[in-house]
């Protein structure tokens, strides 16, 4: 077969197989255009789940009449004009290819009027690239984009869309997660002439919460952290689900960078991290978070359908928002509810308003020594004694009849009871709170495990016998390269061949289980993520285990004073709303609550 230039019909065709993938991948396409064009209010409205007419309209600036026929043909974009453009790309990207591919599979009416222009004007596409002579059309400021009987012209396409229901369903959570991005866009979204939702512009905090709510229920917001985090450059803002507020699927979970509505593998690495040992087995966090970089850092068309973007630098935006997530997350405190407060810790972090009964605390990093379980803090005795500092003797005496003024002064309240020797009940202002002993102090007690295994230096066991590990030749050069980094977490290793590593010594807490394949796993990491969090992760799961061990175990009666000392340790302590396994260790049931389960009042 000789080679032969394609008609520009099947050229757009086969790039329309990249961009166009369904109903919902255009309405994306055209959004992103609506908002480089500045719009203020886009009107949405589909039939048929977007196949038989999709039609957007925005009150932008509008395209030029000269411009039309152009906004139709491939490679041609208002977005770029040299490659300094190229490298520093400020718009929502582009391909060039988006209106070309999707008039290729559908017939497509493009109208608008731009700014100082007496009327509108409007060309009429199938595909074809022919009779692109614009006409005259009735039309306020603005474009609008509509497009009918999708893939009518590539019938095998059209067999590979779903039915009516899944396509709405597709671009309905699609939409959602478009106006989270701008708060300030007025969105409209009509289905078969049913207005779906009619959300109007949010330019202050308090509209901003309505419109999550509207999008994630308003559960979210009453049991949500609101970030605002910058460094080296960096700025991340939005909010994060407490660790008692998850889901079984990761659906909730919207991510943005400079405004664009991304899946990165990277972000999801450092969510995941920030929210380790706080999140029950299986469970996923929900967040809606904003990043705010520089655009020479990003590249924002490294996909064809630009659901993903490639950092320059990932290691620094990974490590940046881990920071970000784990500070947050631990800086809140029981007594954190009602009004925001600021809360000040390099970074500035309000707390969204949020029920008591959902605490929230951080997944901890750290990099030290193992601590002897011999000395386990936080023993019953130690509780008490903890307790008499305080409170001196002869205060003590008077704390039954001071319960009620005094448990205002404690978000978790006094202890007045110890139901079936598991269950704490403590009174305070706003109600009662129930609190599972054993969890709260295993958590209490694992907190300050960690805290010592990282203020001293790792213990290190030399191995009489250096245990060999067969890794990759990049591999071997990244051990080199990251000595310092191994040294620091107890390991010593050596080459010792191309591919070969020995094992000379490691970290006592971590002696007695798989040494080579953790060094094997940490390396992997490494090559994938730039850095390992495993070896914390092993020397975890042990405090963890030390930490249930070593505390209050159901059936054992706890006296007041030792129920309210732990109470009090429970107030200082980050993370001390989820024992070590994601459990929550407290819940409340407020005045108002237990009011209507007695009927009182009505």
């Amino acid at each position: 077969m000789r080679i032969r230039t394609l008609p520009s019909q099947l050229v757009n065709q086969i790039a329309a197989g990249e961009v166009v993938e369904r109903p919902a991948s255009i309405i994306k396409e055209l959004l992103e255009n609506c908002f480089d064009a500045g719009a203020t209010e886009i009107r949405i409205d589909i039939e048929h789940g977007g196949i038989k007419l999709i039609r957007i309209r925005d009150d932008g600036c509008g395209i030029h009449k000269d411009d039309l026929a152009l906004a139709l043909s491939r490679h041609a974009t208002s977005k770029i004009a040299s490659l300094q453009d190229l490298e520093k790309v400020t718009s929502m990207g582009f391909r060039g290819e988006a209106l070309p591919s999707i008039s290729s599979v559908s017939k497509l009416i493009l109208t608008s009027r731009a700014i100082n222009e007496e009327c509108a004007w409007c060309i009429k596409a199938d595909g074809t690239e022919a009779d692109f002579e614009p006409q005259p059309a009735p039309h306020p400021l603005g474009t609008t984009v509509e497009v009918r009987d999708l893939f009518y012209n590539t019938p095998a396409r059209r067999k590979f869309l779903k039915t009516e229901k899944t396509e709405f369903s597709h671009i309905e959570t699609l939409l959602r997660r478009m106006a989270l991005s701008r708060f300030e866009t007025h969105f409209v979204f009509n289905h078969n002439q049913r207005e779906i939702f009619n959300l109007r512009p949010a330019n202050d905090l308090v509209e901003q919460e309505q419109r999550i709510s509207k999008i994630f229920g308003s559960a979210f917001i009453e049991n949500a952290v609101q970030i605002d985090f910058q460094s080296s450059g960096l700025s991340l803002t939005g909010w994060v689900g407490l660790p008692t507020f998850s889901r079984s699927q990761s659906d909730m979970q919207f991510f943005y960078v400079n405004g664009r509505l991304i899946k990165d593998r990277l972000v999801s690495h450092a969510v995941k991290q920030a929210y380790q040992d706080v999140l029950y087995h299986g469970r996923h966090p929900v967040f809606s978070l904003y990043l705010q970089l520089d655009p020479a850092l990003v590249d924002v068309n490294a996909h064809p359908a630009k659901l993903e973007v490639r950092f320059r630098d990932s290691r620094l935006v990974h490590d940046f928002l881990f920071k970000a997530l784990h500070r947050s997350l631990a800086d809140v405190r029981p007594g954190d509810q009602g009004s925001r407060e600021e809360l000040v810790a390099v970074t500035s972090i309000s707390v969204a308003e949020n029920r008591i009964q959902n605490p929230v605390q951080k997944s901890f990093a750290y990099t030290s020594p193992e601590p002897r379980q011999t000395s386990l803090p936080l023993t019953v005795e130690e509780e008490i004694q903890a307790y008499s500092k305080l409170y001196p003797a002869s205060e003590q005496a008077n704390i039954a009849a001071q319960e009620t003024s005094e448990s205002q002064n404690y978000p978790l309240g006094f202890a007045i009871a110890h139901l079936h020797n598991i269950f704490i009940v403590s009174e305070t202002a706003n109600g009662i709170i129930l609190v599972d002993a054993h969890a709260a102090h295993e958590r209490i007690t694992y907190e300050r495990l960690k805290q010592q295994y990282q203020d001293n230096q790792v213990a290190t066991q030399p191995l009489l016998l250096p245990g060999t590990v067969r890794v990759s030749e990049t591999e071997a050069d990244i051990s080199e390269q990251n000595a310092d980094f191994f040294r620091s977490m107890g390991f010593e290793l050596s080459r010792t061949g191309p591919e070969s590593l020995a094992i000379r010594s490691v970290p006592s807490i971590l002696a007695s289980t798989d040494i080579e394949s953790l060094v094997k796993d940490v390396l992997a990491d490494i090559v994938q993520h730039g850095d390992s969090t495993r070896i914390q992760e092993q020397a975890n799961a042990i405090l963890a285990s030390m930490a249930c061990h070593g505390s209050v175990r159901a059936q054992r009666r706890l006296t007041v004073e030792e129920m309210n000392a732990l109470l009090r340790e429970m107030e200082q302590t980050e993370r001390s709303g989820q024992c070590n396994h994601g459990r929550p260790t407290w819940v409340e049931l407020s005045i108002k609550e237990l009011d209507k389960f007695f009927m009182r009042g009505q």
